[in-house]
């Protein structure tokens, strides 16, 4: 079935059916944002009859249901409540031409630089009639008093505040093109002379304006919410992407709830806004709305394919649990108003349980899709997460989640099956979700481990950190001294500068095994030093004091090998301590990594790249 047709409008009969109402806006379009350039621009090119792109209507009274207002500048309460067309691309261009030729107040537009102003918009008559390549300069704008001024404002420059003014000095206003009947009559009482000049400006200005026929690609009202939003996003020549929560919120106010106001808070109810009771927490300061929603769709979806069971449906009849963006789409407003505050309580608890993973800021969290599941899974549980047995299984499929780095780009369909897989590996031991069975870890991944902002450069890190690795200077662990806002960052264990002065490829010294979570006042007294050198520096400092034994007992809480730093035996430091590391990623994912990966030196992993 074909959803759409092309054809042609003429701007007259456009702007009409929007001064009317008959079309109208969606209300997840957002408002009109061009600049006093803009617009001037596009008189002169629908003056010269110059494309200006198509536009996209989508007609109304199908399932897809939106609240709609009006364009910019039109009463609300002078039109119809009923559109029968929506706006979906082209509002710019069409809010421009409403309020310039359409209207008879002045345009709200801006500067170039963003500053509001007041303009009507006016053709220099005569400057018009010496040729189209001079209509940029015939087109002007003037104040809401219909005046320009110079002089830095204190002198008149230009004045067309009374009809009179308007016929004497032959400027004509945009909001009469469409009807310059009655201009014309006060042309003839004030200035005469100017007849043969109006009569050529209206057969070329004016008449271009009159015969201007706009593409118009118009959807039909059997038209998908998931093909609005997509088709939105595809031509939308404002370039401000679609949300799905923009959209869900204009479908939900043609059913009278405000879904804006329940996340972002409202002037009327003080009360915290959903947003910021998410806010309370660092872990989930970056929680966006589509999360909330997203989780939501998973519990309704799992709920409707439970029902579809219970009824004894079998096969395609069983709606699949789903996390896509056309069942968030499709979210009911009563499912929404019945799982929100539980979805909500379950992403608090889905932080409580990060805590104990040792993840206490945002910054650290591998992978914020992640998030999503692991609440649904907390709403579902409740309190049961805390039970040991079934922690343990939250905490291998988390880690599995991330060391196997398995959550990154689409992954709408892991998030539904380990939604559905979690719930039944709490109660059958022998049902391991997907995300546990897929997940593995090669060794050598440690060796191209460079960058801070891979899910499991973050994740090996706060294993580090879980361990209780304290720093090498001040007192205390890491994390406790970073709740507390001491500098901290992660730097090399043998430092750049060694390195490179021993001829070793930063392929080498700078991944992930080298490296470590210090202080800065820690990182400052290492320097570019052997190992052995910035020890002894550290041990002897009058405020540190530490024998052989304590220094190497903080070492190994980072899974450092003491005696290799000691002796800056770099080989022997690098294959050490990788071990060291896949012990505990064994540890976290329950399993060992990848068999036959993790033998040999540098130069046998990578060749050449230990040596320069």
């Amino acid at each position: 079935m074909t959803t759409f047709d092309s054809t042609k409008r003429s701007l007259p009969e456009l702007l009409k059916d929007i001064t009317t109402g008959k079309i109208q806006l969606p209300d997840f379009q957002r408002g009109w944002v061009w600049d006093d350039d803009h617009v001037q621009s596009l008189l002169v090119s629908i003056a010269r009859s110059f494309p200006v792109g198509a536009v996209m209507l989508m007609e109304t009274g199908g399932e897809v249901r939106f609240e709609t207002r009006p364009v910019e500048g039109i009463d609300p309460d002078s039109v119809t409540k009923e559109p029968d067309q929506l706006i979906l691309d082209g509002q710019q261009r069409l809010t421009s031409l409403t309020q310039a030729v359409g209207l008879d107040a002045p345009v709200n537009t801006r500067t170039a630089k963003g500053k509001p102003i007041k303009r009507h918009y006016y053709f220099d008559i005569r400057t018009a009639l010496e040729g189209e390549d001079r209509l940029e300069e015939a087109v002007i704008a003037v104040d809401e008093n219909r005046q320009t001024r110079k002089n830095f404002g204190r002198d008149v420059d230009i004045d067309l505040s009374s009809r009179q003014l308007e016929c004497e000095q032959l400027y004509f206003p945009c909001d009469k093109i469409l009807d310059s009947s009655e201009w014309l009559q006060d042309l003839f009482k004030h200035n005469q002379d100017a007849m043969g000049d109006f009569l050529e400006f209206q057969k070329k200005i004016i008449s271009a304006f009159s015969a201007y026929q706009l593409p118009v690609i118009e959807l039909k009202k059997e038209t998908s919410k998931e093909a609005v939003c997509l088709v939105f996003e595809k031509v939308n020549t404002g370039g401000v992407q679609l949300s799905v929560f923009e959209l869900i919120t204009a479908s939900y106010a043609a059913e009278g709830y405000n879904l804006r106001d329940d996340w972002f808070g409202s002037d009327i109810r003080d009360v915290p806004s959903r947003k910021a009771r998410f806010e309370e927490h660092e872990l989930l300061r970056d929680v966006q709305s589509t999360d909330l929603l997203q989780a939501i769709t998973l519990l309704q979806t799992r709920e409707r394919k439970l029902e579809d069971l219970k009824a004894g449906r079998t096969g395609k009849q069983v709606r699949p649990v789903s996390a896509k963006r056309a069942s968030v789409l499709d979210l009911p407003l009563d499912a929404y108003t019945r799982w929100a505050d539980a979805v909500e309580k379950g992403f608090v608890e889905a932080a409580y349980f990060l805590k104990g993973e040792c993840f206490y800021s945002r910054r650290e969290l591998p992978y914020a899709t992640q998030l999503v599941p692991l609440a649904a899974v907390m709403t579902l549980l409740g309190n049961r997460w805390r039970e040991p047995r079934i922690h343990a299984k939250l905490s291998r499929w988390f880690w599995s989640g991330v060391l196997g780095e398995l959550y990154g780009g689409a992954v709408e369909t892991r998030i539904a099956l380990d939604l559905e897989e979690l719930m039944t590996w709490f109660e059958d031991d022998a049902e391991l979700p997907r995300t546990v069975i897929d997940a593995s870890f090669d060794p050598t991944r440690l060796e191209s481990l460079r960058s801070r902002n891979s899910a499991a450069y973050k994740g090996i890190n706060v294993l580090i950190l879980r361990e209780g690795a304290e720093d090498f200077f001040w007192k205390g662990d890491i994390q406790a001294l970073d709740q507390q806002g001491v500098e901290l960052d992660i730097h090399h264990i043998f430092p750049r500068a060694w390195c490179e002065a021993q001829g070793l490829s930063y392929r080498i010294y700078d991944s992930i095994i080298n490296k470590t979570p210090i202080s800065a006042r820690t990182n400052r007294m290492i320097g570019g030093d052997a190992p052995s050198a910035y020890l002894a520096r550290l041990q002897a400092h009058k405020q540190v004091q530490l024998g052989d034994e304590a220094m190497n007992a903080l070492l190994e809480g980072h899974r450092i090998p003491a005696e290799t730093l000691r002796t800056d035996d770099f080989d022997a430091f690098y294959q050490q301590r990788k071990r060291r590391l896949l012990e505990i990623i064994e540890k976290a994912m329950g399993k060992k990594p990848l068999l036959g990966s993790d033998e040999g030196s540098p130069e046998a992993t990578e060749e050449g790249a230990y040596k320069a």
